[in-house]
Order: structure tokens, then sequence, then C-alpha cells
């Protein structure tokens, strides 16, 4: 019991908080804020910035929405921004819901919404160029949101998060939203020393509390339990720090014996139809607090109707309606387990569904690294005939597919899917991934968040705080592609992905699904879901148009100071004192070696160089046989005739072609146009073949002006492969018929004088020479590492400040800059590149500047445009389909030259090439921006119609940027018009 003056102060303290603007905001909720979010919106309050870091639906954007609140209280404008269009477009529409359409507006690349409004939603880039340009709208400005602020880690979109925070003005309050991160103290002392007074608040307490699970063969397993074998939650709320890895997983895993389990795997929850809770798992109703109930916690909360019971009504024919037993896992005595033993067969992915189907898991996620992958999930789902729905919930989904996709052409419908996106929808599953046209997208997050849709096949992109509450989520593998190899999730992944599971307000509990495959380890699972580091690392680095834009603003020395503000030098800088303890420990190491290299027969260091230049010698000869290939290559290429067939080397070439023409006056050239086996043009060079291809057959061609007709080059490429019979293998081909050039190093005099040293030196006799070189291994080895660290420290000490020298050394080269009364400063050119925002900024400058677009129709610009904003994903194949139109081929060709000048430049600058063009898609953009229909425009390309509309919205953006260019401006606004029509209309307009 409390005693009166303890209950006076607490009356006191409420009665503060009631006549406070805190107080009138948590009056909006029918629920008491938790601390961390009182904590952060006290600091608001009191005039601080503050970072708020917590885990995926802990509700930060309470916080965002109180610095809303307290801006409008005072009279202030607040910016909101995120990082994508989705995520604007989403808080658009809750701000807009709470405060009423007319007070909020959005501003994203392509859209503008009462942009002088109270409350702004936007994209984080308009933002940046918001600033930089000193835009009037900033007046007034009291805060500003950054949702999502974890993004700044993102290489290529990541660094205009830094530049925003650095260049807005101290006297705007900053709301930084961030995920858990392990190194949250570190970016709270960086805001805190660019923005001032900030508040530091981290949270990782996950609201609702997380089981994990593993499903091996057909058992759904808890992948913690306690020492008597009981279940446990990993973390949240009852979360338990001495749980140990379930003996029954790994018992599975290494015998062919059926686990017996007493409830404690799926076998034991097998029939229930949805309708078995376990471990009390109804889920809660009322109100949320954060992204699973609005995102704010404002309005109540979506979905929350659907899912306390069975999500089918209870009807009798459920699972009749899903196909019965026929599809089922290890019903009728049917042994699951690899016929080898071992592990379990790994369960299809209807059956998986089916099994958190009965354990009342759904609706759920499945997280599938791969487009392909979700795809193909789908199609197994329809062929299963997997259906998860009721006949009320049918027509409900019909209702809104009718009202959602009217707007799409009959044309059109085949080449989006329609047919089969509605009928996995009506069953109750989707695909999400950024090759689905974005109202497709849209359409399935609607359903998924009304409980209609209950299995979404996503990547990962989905991770990024699109309101898409499930239940579960489910990881069909621990490994995906980085961008570079494929790479083992980190725990900052799986914690990112698994976050989706369970949404407060909505959830009483989540549940983690990993799926059983070669090579489990449960043991390395247990590890990936227990850790929860998730570092932040800034991916800031200066570019052209942001040297520019600085020197518009302040001399050399303050822009060098700006630059060695960002988080990459705080970082680097922090890092040195690790590097320089890691260079004393290679120095000793080092001298431990060197003292250990004796050998009695004579000198072991000399001996060990002598390989080295021998290796060295092998080396340069290998290169030379390599340019002598080349030559050898544009020798035979020159020579081609129209109607030779040609077997490909390796590369993505590889194959069987047909000559169509062969140009000997191209840069780089000769360039030969060929037609391959499936009907597509493409341009091969000497540089694209790793060896000389080989003549193996001749065609007659039809005349070389039909071939623009997609039916005469199917027929072309049909009488090809007829010619080609008895042919499956380019490689054996070319070896046998081409061969490359032969190896000098049998003859080379520099490499035989060497091995002749080598082999006379005192050294080579000794028995023990093989251990010597050990030794000279480790200690060249470690004054490699010794000289790699001495770089780091001496790359890492104002690291940012000397790029930007020698970027302002390149701009000043190219005309861009220019010294005027001592100081440096952007010429009219410069000025020009100030308004370019592009990964490859310079290289568009550059041919702005050269005049390598001028000329070109609308069409033709699109076309260009594309080129130099599209870079192909890894897995595009193949040489672009050329464009019947020899002003556009002469921009592409004139684009190409320029951006190789600039590579060069770059190069003698010492600065990162930009990438060259990508004329991938350019003639699907170019027959779009003729009039061609959809279908038409994306004929004879794998490129998916959501990919297509995203690329047209990039070319759109680039185009806008061109329409203030005297030259291009009335060009650059008709290709805007040709290219924003049907679709791609529709998806910016809505």
């Amino acid at each position: 019991m409390t005693s009166p003056s303890e209950q006076y102060a607490a009356w006191a303290a409420q009665r503060r908080l009631d006549a406070s603007e805190l107080g009138r905001f948590t009056g909006r909720f029918p629920f008491a804020l938790d601390p961390f979010q009182l904590e952060g919106c006290r600091e608001l309050e009191s005039g601080r910035s503050v970072l708020v870091a917590a885990p995926t639906g802990a509700g930060k954007t309470v916080v965002g929405e109180f610095a809303v609140h307290l801006a409008l209280a005072q009279g202030r404008k607040v910016f909101y921004t995120a990082p994508i269009k989705a995520l604007s477009n989403q808080k658009h529409g809750e701000l807009a819901e709470w405060l009423g359409a007319e007070r909020v507006g959005l501003l994203t690349g392509d859209t503008s919404v009462r942009p002088d409004a109270e409350v702004v939603v936007m994209t984080t880039e308009v933002l940046r160029n918001m600033l930089y340009a000193d835009s009037p709208l900033l007046e007034g400005l009291g805060f500003v949101v950054m949702d999502e602020v974890h993004y700044l880690a993102d290489r290529l979109r990541g660094p205009v998060w830094e530049e925003v925070i650095i260049h807005l003005d101290r006297a705007v309050q900053l709301v930084a939203l961030s995920a858990t991160v392990s190194n949250a103290e570190e970016f709270g002392a960086w805001l805190q020393e660019v923005r001032g007074d900030t508040g530091i608040v981290v949270s990782e307490t996950r609201p609702v509390p997380l089981w994990q699970h593993v499903v091996v063969g057909d058992e759904l397993l808890d992948l913690f339990v306690d020492d008597a074998g009981a279940p446990v939650v990993s973390h949240g709320p009852g979360a338990r720090s001495d749980r140990l890895v379930n003996p029954q997983i790994q018992q599975i895993a290494s015998v062919s014996l059926p686990a017996d389990g007493g409830g404690r795997g799926y076998a034991g929850r097998r029939g229930t139809s949805g309708r078995h809770r376990p471990r009390g798992s109804g889920q809660r109703h009322g109100g949320g607090r954060g992204r699973g109930a609005g995102r704010g916690g404002h309005g109540g909360h979506r979905g929350s109707d659907h899912r306390g019971g069975d999500h089918r009504g209870g009807d009798p024919r459920a699972g009749e309606r899903r196909g019965g037993d026929r599809d089922r896992y290890s019903r009728e005595g049917r042994d699951p387990r690899d016929h080898r033993g071992g592990l379990p067969r790994p369960a299809r992915r209807t059956e998986v569904i089916s099994m958190l189907d009965d354990a009342a898991l759904l609706p759920a996620i499945v997280f599938i690294f791969s487009r392909a992958g979700c795809e193909a999930a789908v199609r197994q789902c329809a062929q299963g005939r997997l259906r998860l729905t009721s006949e009320d919930e049918r027509l409900r989904i019909r209702r809104v597919l009718d009202e959602r996709l009217s707007t799409i052409g009959i044309e059109d419908e085949e080449v989006l899917g329609i047919h089969a996106f509605r009928r996995a929808a009506l069953d109750g599953y989707a695909a999400h991934h950024a090759g689905i046209l974005p109202l497709l997208k849209t359409v399935v997050e609607e359903l998924f968040a009304a409980g209609l849709v209950k299995v979404v096949f996503a990547t990962e992109t989905l991770a990024l705080g699109i309101n898409m509450p499930a239940r579960s989520v489910v990881l069909e593998k621990l490994v995906k592609f980085n961008g570079v190899e494929h790479a083992d999730l980190t725990p900052g992944e799986y914690t990112q992905l698994t976050g989706r599971a369970g949404r407060r307000g909505i959830d009483t509990e989540g549940h983690a699904v990993v799926l059983a495959g070669p090579r489990f380890d449960a043991s390395g699972v247990a590890a990936l879901a227990s850790r929860r580091t998730y570092p932040l690392r800034s991916a800031f680095r200066p570019t052209a148009n942001m040297a520019v834009n600085l020197l518009e603003r302040f001399d050399l020395s303050r822009a060098r100071e700006t630059l060695e503000t960002s988080f990459a030098q705080f970082q680097a800088d922090r890092s040195v004192v690790g590097l320089a303890r890691r260079a004393r420990e290679l120095e000793d190491t080092a001298a431990s070696y060197r003292e250990a290299l004796d050998c009695d027969r004579g000198d072991l260091l000399g001996y060990a160089a002598l390989r080295d230049r021998i290796a060295d010698r092998e080396k340069v000869l290998s290169r030379h046989r390599a340019e002598r290939d080349r030559d050898r290559t544009a020798g035979i290429l020159k020579g081609l005739r129209r109607g030779e067939i040609l077997a490909l080397p390796g590369g993505k070439r590889r194959g069987y072609a047909v000559v169509l023409d062969v140009d000997t006056a191209v840069l780089g050239g000769p360039q030969v146009q060929l037609l391959d086996t499936e009907g597509r043009r493409r341009t091969i060079r000497p540089s694209d073949l790793p060896s000389s291809p080989a003549v193996i057959d001749a065609m007659k061609l039809p005349r070389a002006e039909t071939l623009s007709a997609a039916k005469v080059r199917r027929d072309t490429a049909a009488a090809l492969r007829q010619h080609l019979s008895g042919h499956d293998d380019a490689r054996a081909d070319v070896r046998r018929r081409a061969g490359r050039v032969p190896s000098t190093a049998a003859t080379d005099e520099t490499l035989i004088a060497l091995k002749a040293e080598l082999a006379e030196h005192p050294c080579a006799q000794c028995p023990d020479l093989e251990a010597h070189l050990r030794w000279v291994h480790r200690h060249e080895s470690t004054r490699k590492e010794l000289a790699s660290v001495h770089r780091r420290i001496e790359g890492r000490t104002s690291s940012l400040a000397r790029e930007l020298d020698r970027l302002t050394a390149l701009l000043e080269e190219l005309g861009y800059l220019e010294g005027r009364d001592g100081q440096l400063v952007p010429t009219e050119r410069g000025l020009r590149l100030r308004r370019i925002f592009s990964d490859r900024d310079l290289m568009i400058a550059e041919c702005i500047e050269h005049g390598a677009w001028t000329g070109l129709d609308a069409a033709g610009l699109a076309a260009v445009v594309s080129a130099a904003v599209h870079e192909s994903r890894r897995e595009d194949g193949g040489a672009p389909e050329i464009i019947v139109d020899a002003a556009v081929d002469a921009a592409l060709e004139a684009t190409a030259r320029t951006a190789q000048q600039l590579q060069a430049a770059q190069t003698r600058h010492g600065i990162d090439a930009t990438p060259p063009p990508d004329p991938a898609v350019a003639t699907t953009v170019h027959r779009w921006a003729r009039g061609v229909h959809l279908a038409g425009a994306l004929e004879g390309t794998d490129m998916p119609a959501g990919d297509f509309v995203r690329h047209c919205r990039q070319v759109i953006d680039l185009l806008d940027q061109l329409t203030v260019d005297e030259q291009l401006g009335a060009v650059a606004r008709s290709a805007i018009l040709a290219v924003r029509r049907g679709l791609v209309a529709q998806e910016i307009d809505r």
C-alpha cells in the first residue's frame, strides 16, 4: 500500500501529464503507452531531437506522430520522410485519416499533393533536393521525422539520409526511427555531434512473444525447449535465457526413425483444421500501438476481426476444399524420409502450408529469396489445388479484385498474368516481389491485411516497413544472394525477417518457422535465432552532384569539413584505434617469423623472391596471350559474312547465332549483329568474347528490312535451329574449329633464365625446403596484411575529404568547376550538373554537354535515358535487342563512348568508375514510347511487367530533370507524355 504522500505525488504527476501536450496526445489512445514511447515523446517535448531504436512492430511511429502533434500545436510545419514511395503513400493515408486530407500533403518523385500543407509526407530524396535548392517550403519547418532511418546503410540510396541529417537546419528537431541496431549508441553519439542535443531511446524488448520452430519432414518442432522438454519463448515477454535446442530435431536429423514427442511436434497437433489454438493463442482484440494498428495506434486496427477462430468459418468440408488428403504429408504409412536414411525428405510447399493451417499458424509470410521461387510457389499451390478460403471470403476477395483491377485493359491481362493472379488470390495465397505490377502488390497487401489472403510468398524486400501483419514467418532457406555471392543470413537479416511475425494489437504471439533442408544445422539455426546483432554501417560517399551542390553553398574548406561530419567518417575515425592495435600485433608476428627464416644452404627470402618473379612473368605471358586472342577475335569478327552461323564461346553470349550484319567502323569493334536461336537480336564485340567464335555453317536470310517483324525473326530462328541439328555444345564446336593462340611460355627467354637461376640456387637442394617455404609464406602474408592495415589507417584518416579533393580535381578538368577569386566554384556546366540526381550523374551531364542526345525524337530520348538509368539484374543474360532507328543507335553509341572516356578520366584521378550505360531494355521503352501496348512492348523479353513500370518511372524522373535544359527540354516533356500513359500513368497517379 502506498503512503498518502506517494499517492499525492502520483496524482500531481498525472495532473501535470494531463495538462501537457503529451497528455493531450496520449488521450487519443485506449491504452497506456510503453515506457520507451513515453521517453521518446518527452525528449521531443523538452525541445531535443531523438533517436528511437526498437524492434519491428513495437510502436516506434507513436513518437513520430507525437512530433506531428507537437508541430501542429506550436504552429510549425512537420515533414515525415520514408525511404520508399509505398511507405510514403501508406503514411500519407494514415495521417490524412487522423488529421483530415486538407492538412496533409504528399511529395514523391512523381506525385505532388498539397506540398505547402502543415504536414507533408515525402521520400527522403525529395527532402534532400529541397535542402540543396533552399526551397521556400522549408520556411517554418519545426520537425522532421525520418522513418526507417537504418536505411542509411543501403549502398545506393543510403547516403541521401546522411545528407539530410547533415544539412538540415539545427533548429529543426529530428526524430530518427530505427529498427533495433546493435550500435544504436554509436549512431546516437554521431547524431548528438551533428544535430546537437539528442536523446537516445533504445528498446530491445519485442512486444509480442516469438516462438521458434523447425519443419523436419512432416514434423513441426519447437526449436527451443526447457530442461523438461517443454517449448519456450525465444524473444519477447516470457523469453527464457536457459533455453536449450530441442533434442528431437537433432534426433530426426541424424536417424531414420520417427520421433516420439508427446505432443511437442506437429504430429501431436495434426487434424485440427485450424480450430486448435496451442499455447493460448487466441488473437488479441483492441487497439494497437504501431504499424500493426495503422502504424501509429490511432483509429483502431485493421484485420483484428478475422484472426480469432477458424478462418474457414468452421466448415466441415474445409479439408475437402483443400483437396482432402490426396496431397498430404506422411498420412497413409508413407515414410517421408529419404530412402537412404538421415534427414527426412523436405516437405512440399503445399504440405508446409497445410501444416501451418492445422496448427493455427496462419496468416503467414513465406520468405523465398528469389522472384522466380515466389512465382513457382504460387504455381505449385495451384497445381496442388490448395484452397484456404471459405465461400464468403471468396466473394469478398472477388469484389476487391473486380474493383481494383478494373483499370487493366483486356489486351494486357495475359502479359500481367491476371487470370492466374485472380485464381490464386481467390484460393487465399499470392506472390509479392519487386517484379510484380505495383497495383497487384497493393491488392495483395490489402487482401492480406484484411485476412482474406492467408499466405504470401515474398522476397526479403517485404521486410521493409510495409504494413502486412502475419502471425507466422517461414524461411525456406537460410542462404541468400547478397549481390556478390550466396551467403548465409546474418543475425540482423534473420531478426528483420522474423520481426514480421506477431504484430502488436493483432496477435498475442508470433511464430518463426525454418524449413530443414540439406546440411541443416540445428545448433547453427539456434545461434542465428538467439543473436540480435544488426550493426548500422554507413554507405556515405561523395558524388559529383553532391560536390557541385556543396561548392555552390560553401568554399572548399567548408565542404571538406561537411563531409568529415558524416557518419561514415565518424565510424572510420573510431575504427583507426583498433587498426593501430592490429598493426602492432602484426609487426610482432612478422618479427618472430623473420627469426624462424633460417636455412644453412642459403638465402630463403632470395629463393622465394625468384619464385615470385617466375609467377609474375607467367602472368605477363598469359596476359599477352589473352591480348593476342582478342586481336584474333577482332580479325575473325571483321571477316564474318551475313548468314554465317557461329558457335560462341563462354560468357553470357554462349550458344549459337546467325550473322545479320558486320559494322567495322564502331569504336571498340568490329560490332556484329546476330540473331540467336530464340529469335532475339544481339550485338557482340571482341571484348564480349573470351576467345574467338567458330563458323560452323551458313544459311539464307530474309531481307534485312523484314527482320524488324517479330514473326520473321521467329521463323528465321526456327530455320537456324534446323541448321543446327547435331550441334548441341557450342564450346566443343569452338574448341574443334577455332582454338586459342598458342602459349609462348616454353620459348620465353626471360622465363627460361629465371627457372634456371632458381634451379641453381643453393636452397633448391635443401631437404627441408618445403617446410622453410611455409615459414616464408607466413612471413610474407603477415607483411602484406601489415601493409594493408597501414594503408587502411592512412586511408581512413580524413578519407572522405581526400576523396572530395580527387573528385573536385576531376570536375575542374571536365569544366564543371573553376577557380575564381581564390575559390573553387561551379561553372554554368556545373550548375546544370547540380540538378541531376542519379547514380550516373556525371555520365549523364557529359552526354548532355557533348550533345550525345541532341536531335532525338521523344521515343528515342526515352530509350537513351532508359540506358542511363537501368542496371541489369544478375540473372538478366544476353545482349540487348537492337533498336531499328539509326538516330537512337548513334546516340547509344555516343553515350557508350562518353562513358568510356569518363571512366578513363575517373581512373586517372583515383575515383571509382561510373557504371557504363545499360541498354538492356531500351528497345522495350522505345516501343512503349511509340505507343505500342504493354504486351507488344514486352514481346521477346523476360522483363516482368512490374519491373518495366518501375523502370518507366525512373525514366520519367530523369526526363523531368532534363525539362529545364535548353536543348532537350521540349523533347523531354514530350517523352514524359509518351512514357506516362496506360498502366505506367495509372501507377503514378494512384
